[in-house]
């Protein structure tokens, strides 16, 4: 789906790159079929769907092995022979054929053999030209192509074949498509579909920033003369210090967006459906139609075409009128009876395909805009026919009507993955059906709620309802039948469908052959919870108790079993973590499992082997599941856990258990490292040192359990140095391990010399050892040897070792609770505290190493985790910007939400708090709206539909507004029909008094919010009403309306709010535009094509530029070829293929790159999420670098608006936006804002990064040099010296930054004393005297690029031609030198480091 001039890569000479974006329009094709405008080759394109075998097998065979070779960091020009002979694949492939159509030229289209003809039709009913065509067929010689073959099935079809486009008779159906072709022809440009969010089209407004495409500089030849034209002046709320937050600049106004009205109306006639006499003369169906001169006319589309008739809205007449102009399409038709048609319609088709690609291609999942302005509504006949019909999925696309959802599911899941080609095509296809089951699940969810869909069950009330629609089973999130009683009620019942989600998505991600998991979404709409879940073949025809032949339907009551499912979940146990275990039945038999009770295997009428009710797939959470008679770990305990939570379902997260596995892992190496070398020890020594057993073994609750978790607050292997080795550390290098070993409580079974314990250092187990990581490591001689010792043992199972080094591996295992003997492997028995899960006997000691490894995993994340995120929030190397990137950075660490409580107290106790004042503020803004949710969530579920508008705006009113007696405004009507309305009402799900809400007040939500987040979050909110909280905490209102309309899918108009008038509430019904659903569901992942990305990423850590970009070309092909052309992962990898062809110095292409990657955030994240801040950032930079400079500024201003908006000034971020803002207006010679700038991003680093950080210095040289081309001397002398003196500190005199800094202060004070001599000079001899001219110097853009880069993380960049050139030739010297092996890595210069936030601290 991207244009083919796309993204060819050099290497490629027979890609005849003929110029089909002026042609094709660039494809923005429908995007169901996939389009035909791209290269099927290696380049990065999308890939039709049948291409994915491209390359025939070769190309990708070489090519996987190529990667398996690198991995193993072996020669690095494997990458290079398979270019090639990618190379001589891809020159078989295309060819060119030409095309005449009916009154066009004829033109040259490049194909290629994989692709089917249908293909070319798309393309066809996209070009500029020949559009307004739906209906044809495509002939060679008279033969009639089939549209589903592949060209190189077509006898006779060659480089130069003529194809005739020869138009067909239309059909009924035909004749739909090709008015529905029509109407998205003419809406092509109106936004409208993308504020309602429909079809997959959203929001993008890099264009409007960027003047069109970035590409053509051939209209910015005229450089000379550019600093002057420039307007550098931000709008006043961009500027430093500004506190009016606006919000109508999210949107800027788009010119293209003025709709260009072509026609007035087009809708269906009330004369459909043709009577049988004027069938049978071809009538197909009737429209009305308004033309802008105001000319109604009524058309008839024939099988021949479309005439006008002589009908009127109420008299009927078929016949032709005079003239008829039967036309075969109806743009011709227009084009006749309307100038104003004609010439309004071609320049809306010209616009159309100027538009870049990715402002048009619909995205894979739909993102709603929570703003919009008041859009107009248009009469739009096809609109009005998708909703009335009853469109289940496409009809229209699918022969058989609804689609069988299962069916589709499962057999994409069935297709063969034996290499690179069958991967790619099973993985698009998953892709694809997961994308249409998600639109279809979150279309029927609406429908439930909104009462447009029969229940199964209609007899029972509201809340236990059930539905089917289009082959897709909803159930509501509510108790029904007290299934949950024990769990929680309605809030397990919440929780449930969430993690039932996450089990589907872990075991899809598994993937075993033979075990099947349905189709799962989550929506959350209008206060409800929909579960939608594909429906397995046979089971609505049988009861639960007959089918469920695996697992429990009673939570554990009655258990069965079954051999093929243990055989199938056996091969998930490993890498779930999930242990074999026996529980008992209700006649207390023994009954083996491999997945919960709750887990129920059912045999589908096709025979396949179903898993459902996933909900407990990963192990109970201990420190919310207080359990009688069962004590946690001291560090829960301190930070005090257990707590009682809302349910009993609250389970650990995978990314908890992955992390938690991993720190054993490491434990176990440095386990057996320790006790080996201590044999080797005994062997030297053979003195009698106490066996290392017995303190391994001591009893489970003395020191080897309670200090393990008690590690460093990092990830890094340091961070076990104070766990259980330390227990168990023989004397003889106690000394040196004790001072590691400073990890809380002293134990019994700690060596005496194990008394300098510091205990200053306790603090939650975060251990501030003097020794930490390398210096450990070498303090302990010979740990490495011992370690390498240890893996060998590892790796082998166990039986070809000596029994002293198996013994060694045995305590290893115990010590660190490994369900094997002979070898490291943790799992896990998620029916461990499950209510009404009863074990047999014989495993009481199983259950109970389970239930220590539970509390353990529990401690890990207090004592590790939550740590840890402080710690990289510390180093910046999470930058959380919003509520959204902080919940992804809790997440990644496996780290639930309910624990934001636990975090910001954490926070507030941490001593540099101060530096995390950003982190603190956005997690306490996250934790109030996340309450506010939850009280919205049973707000609205008793409000009618009638009063949604009304019910809406004034919860923001009470959450939001200063005015302090919001009333809501109840509509008129149903004031008046309340005796009415009574018999109605217990219709709507939730019952209940339906103006109950106007009751609400914003003291009392403000109390709910409180005691919401003292009970959910355990944490106290300070300030009882929206003023006082803002005033505490420091928020922004905006940034609460965001937060708040994001997470519960509200749309408000986009206007400016008074949110702090005390005399009018802030909202008013007719604010509020609407509201969508809120959608979980399964990603499914491109593996081979993550693969390629990381390797590509690895090869650039190591500074094999060229090789990285390659591998990440090739992962940005398959990603294409898996996704479409539009996906977050396709971003990412966009973003770093831009930064390695800036680095490389092809900022042209890095310019392309980054603006593609732009436009995709901006479609497929939404247009202020902070990752597209971030881009917009880097795309300023290479603009900047390509001499666009009031471009630059305003993408950096665009920046800076969508950060207040988000974060607000007070975040690390800021700095280095600023800092750019403030280096490219010195560019510009606007010394003044840039000083406004640059020393507001000191102010935010001397306070986020303290006042001794590089970061500092770098700021305070920066502003010293605005202030010396000001020629204010005094103000850079004082900078340059703060700076200098950080240097000095930091780096030593030698360092080559404390001598640069040296050399500008001395050539500042040369310059001061100059200045100061003149005035002297002045003053002395008045106005006769002689003045010495001074030299000031307006900066060069080199030396700001340079600054540019230095800031941005990017190191080592050449600057001038001359440094690129002998760039270049090194980069081909070491090339070549490696293909002959002489150089290993480069020496002398570090290869450069690439990650995308470098500190350069």
């Amino acid at each position: 789906m991207v244009s083919k001039t796309d993204d060819i890569p050099a290497s490629v000479p027979s890609c005849n790159p003929v110029d089909l974006a002026d042609e094709a329009g660039d494809g923005a094709q429908d995007s169901k079929e996939s389009s035909k405008t791209h290269l099927k080759d290696s380049c990065g394109c999308g890939h039709s769907a049948d291409t994915a075998m491209v390359n025939g097998d070769g190309a990708h065979e070489r090519t996987e092995e190529e990667e398996s070779k690198q991995d193993g960091n072996s020669e690095a020009d494997g990458g290079d022979e398979s270019n090639e002979q990618e190379v001589i694949v891809i020159q078989d492939t295309g060819f060119t054929v030409k095309i005449q159509a009916p009154g066009t030229e004829t033109f040259d289209l490049q194909v290629s053999p994989q692709e089917m003809v249908q293909e070319i039709h798309q393309v066809l009913m996209d070009r500029e030209d020949t559009c307004h065509r739906t209906c044809f067929s495509l002939q060679l010689d008279g033969n009639v192509l089939d549209n589903f073959a592949e060209l190189k099935s077509i006898e006779g079809l060659q480089e130069g074949s003529l194809l005739k486009v020869v138009e067909e008779p239309y059909t009924v159906r035909e004749a739909r498509i090709h008015v529905r072709h029509i109407r998205d022809l003419l809406k092509s440009l109106d936004p409208s579909d993308s504020y309602n969010g429909v079809d997959c089209n959203s929001l993008s407004f890099l264009s409007i920033f960027t003047d069109g495409d970035l590409g053509d500089s051939d209209k910015r030849k005229k450089k000379g003369n550019e600093l002057e034209q420039i307007d550098c002046t931000p709008p006043e709320h961009i500027l430093p210090g500004s506190k009016d937050r606006p919000l109508v600049p999210l949107q800027p106004p788009n010119k293209d967006w003025k709709p260009m009205q072509c026609l007035k109306v087009l809708t269906m006639s009330g004369w459909n459906p043709p009577p049988g006499n004027r069938k049978m003369h071809g009538d197909l169906m009737y429209l009305c139609m308004v033309t802008v001169e105001e000319r109604h006319v009524s058309v008839t589309a024939s099988t021949r075409g479309f005439y006008l008739n002589q009908s009127t809205t109420y008299t009927f007449n078929p016949k032709p009128a005079n003239p008829s102009f039967l036309s075969h399409s109806l743009v011709e038709l227009l084009s006749q009876i309307s100038p104003a048609f004609k010439k309004n319609f071609s320049v809306l088709q010209k616009k159309r395909v100027q538009r870049h690609p990715f402002e048009r291609i619909a995205t894979p999942f739909q993102v709603y805009s929570w703003t919009a302005p008041q859009v107009d509504h248009a009469m739009d006949c096809v609109r009005a026919e998708d909703a009335y019909t009853s469109r289940l999925g496409y009809e229209e696309h699918i022969p058989g009507q609804t689609r069988d959802w299962n069916e589709e599911l499962q057999t994409t899941r069935e297709l063969p993955r034996k290499n690179l080609p069958e991967r790619l095509l099973r993985e698009r296809a998953i892709f694809k059906v997961h994308s249409d089951f998600a639109a279809a699940a979150t279309r029927g969810a609406m429908a439930v709620i909104d009462g447009n869909v029969m229940a199964i069950n209609p007899g029972e009330e509201t809340r236990m309802q059930m539905f089917i629609w289009n082959n897709i089973f909803f159930s509501l999130g509510f108790d029904v039948r007290d299934h949950y009683r024990e769990l929680g009620g309605d809030a397990a019942a919440h929780v449930a469908p969430t993690n039932d989600l996450n089990g589907v998505r872990a075991y899809g991600a598994v993937d075993v052959e033979g075990l099947y998991t349905l189709g799962t979404v989550v929506v959350d709409y209008r206060g409800y919870r929909v579960t939608a879940q594909s429906i397995i073949p046979g089971i609505l025809e049988r009861e639960q108790e007959q089918s469920v032949i695996y697992g429990s339907i009673d939570f554990g009551k009655t258990v069965v079993s079954h051999s093929k499912y243990l055989e199938l979940l056996e091969k998930t146990s490993r890498p779930l973590k999930v242990q074999r275990h026996n529980v008992l039945n209700e006649k207390s038999e023994s009954v083996e499992l491999c997945s919960s009770v709750e887990c129920k295997g059912i045999i589908g009428n096709d025979g396949r082997h179903y898993i459902l009710d996933l909900l407990r797939t990963f192990p109970p959470d201990l420190n919310f599941l207080p359990v009688d008679g069962e004590e946690l770990s001291p560090e829960s305990r301190r930070q005090g856990f257990p707590r009682q939570h809302r349910h009993r379902l609250a389970c650990l997260r995978q990314e908890l258990i992955e992390a938690f596995v991993e720190h054993r892992y490491l434990l176990f190496m440095k386990m057996a490292a320790l006790q080996l070398m201590q044999q080797k020890a005994n062997r030297e020594a053979k003195a009698n040192i106490p066996a290392i057993t017995e303190t391994a073994e001591a009893p489970s609750e003395s020191s080897a359990d309670t200090t393990q978790t008690r590690t460093t607050a990092s990830d890094s292997p340091s961070a076990t140095e104070a766990s259980t080795d330390s227990t168990s550390q023989p004397e003889s290098n106690a000394s040196a391990a004790s001072q590691a070993a400073t990890a809380g409580e002293e134990n019994s079974s700690r060596p005496a010399t194990n008394g300098l314990v510091e205990p200053a250092a306790t603090l939650n187990g975060e251990c501030k050892s003097p020794l930490e990581g390398k210096e450990l490591e070498e303090s302990i001689p010979g740990l490495a040897q011992a370690k390498e010792l240890a893996e060998t043992l590892v790796a082998e199972d166990g039986s070809c070792i000596d029994p002293k080094s198996r013994e060694v591996v045995l305590n290893a295992c115990k010590a660190v609770g490994s369900i094997s003997n002979t070898s490291f492997d943790i799992r896990f028995n998620p029916d461990i505290f499950s209510p009404g899960v009863r074990f047999p006997d014989d495993s009481a000691d199983d259950i109970q190493k389970q239930k220590q490894l539970l509390k353990d995993a529990a401690a890990f994340l207090v004592s590790c985790q939550i740590p840890s995120l402080v710690k990289d929030c510390l180093d910046h190397s999470a930058l959380p910007m919003d509520g959204a990137t902080l919940t992804e950075a809790l997440r990644q660490r496996g780290i639930n939400i309910r624990y934001l409580g636990t975090v910001l107290e954490f926070v507030d106790k941490t001593p540099a708090k101060a530096q995390l004042e950003h982190f603190y503020r956005i997690g306490i803004s996250e934790l109030i709206t996340r309450c506010a949710k939850h009280i919205f969530k049973t707000y609205l579920q008793a409000v009618e539909l009638s009063a949604l508008s009304a019910a809406v705006s004034h919860f923001l009113n009470c959450f939001l507004s200063s005015f302090p007696d919001a009333v809501a405004h109840l509509p008129p009507d149903e004031l008046v029909s309340r005796r009415k309305s009574r018999k109605r009402r217990n219709r709507v799900p939730g019952g209940g008094d339906n103006t109950a809400w106007a009751s609400l007040t914003p003291s009392e939500l403000w109390k709910n919010i409180a005691s919401e987040a003292k009970s959910y979050y355990h944490f106290t909110i300070q300030g009882e009403s929206v003023d006082q909280v803002v005033e505490k905490y420091g928020f922004q209102k905006t940034t609460l309306l965001r937060e708040i309309s994001v997470k519960t899918g509200i749309q408000i108009l986009i206007k400016e709010y008074n949110f702090d008038s005390r005399h009018k509430p802030a909202f008013t019904e007719e604010d509020i535009l609407n509201i969508f659903p809120v959608v979980k569901h399964v990603n499914p992942k491109a593996s081979d094509a993550f693969h390629f990305f990381q390797s590509g990423q690895a090869k650039v850590q190591q500074g094999f530029l060229k090789e990285g970009c390659e591998l990440i070309n090739e992962a940005l092909n398959l990603f294409n070829n898996v996704y479409g052309a539009m996906h977050v992962e396709i971003c990412a990898c966009l973003r770093l293929l831009a930064r390695l062809n800036y680095i490389m110095g092809d900022h042209a292409e890095a310019l392309s790159n980054q603006q593609k990657a732009v436009l995709m955030s901006e479609r497929v994240l939404g247009i202020e999420h902070p990752n597209t801040i971030q881009e917009y950032m880097h795309l300023a930079l290479y603009c900047f670098a390509n001499g666009q400079l009031s471009t630059a500024l305003k993408l950096l201003y665009r920046a800076r608006y969508l950060m207040l908006l988000v974060s607000g000034e007070d975040h690390p971020e800021m700095a280095l936006l600023d800092s750019n803002i403030g280096l490219v207006l010195h560019g510009v010679m606007e010394y003044d804002l840039s000083l406004r700038f640059l020393e507001n991003a000191l102010t935010i680093n001397t306070k986020y990064h303290g006042p001794r950080s590089l970061k500092v210095a770098l700021s305070h040289h920066l502003v010293a040099r605005v202030y010396e081309s000001k020629a204010e001397f005094r103000s850079a002398l004082q900078h340059e010296k703060e700076g200098y003196t950080i240097y000095k500190n930091q780096m030593g005199e030698a360092h080559e930054k404390t001598k640069e800094s040296s050399e500008f202060l001395k050539y500042l004070t040369q310059q001061a004393v100059a200045l100061q001599r003149t005035m002297n000079e002045i003053y002395k001899n008045g106005s006769n005297a002689s003045i010495t001219p001074l030299k000031f110097t307006a900066p060069s853009m080199a030396s700001v690029l340079e600054q540019l880069n230095i800031i941005n993380g990017i190191i080592f960049i050449p600057l001038s031609q001359k440094d690129l050139e002998n760039l270049k030739a090194e980069v081909q010297r070491r090339q070549q030198l490696q293909e002959l092996g002489k150089i290993e890595e480069p020496t002398e210069d570090r290869p450069l480091e690439l990650e995308d936030k470098i500190p350069i601290d």
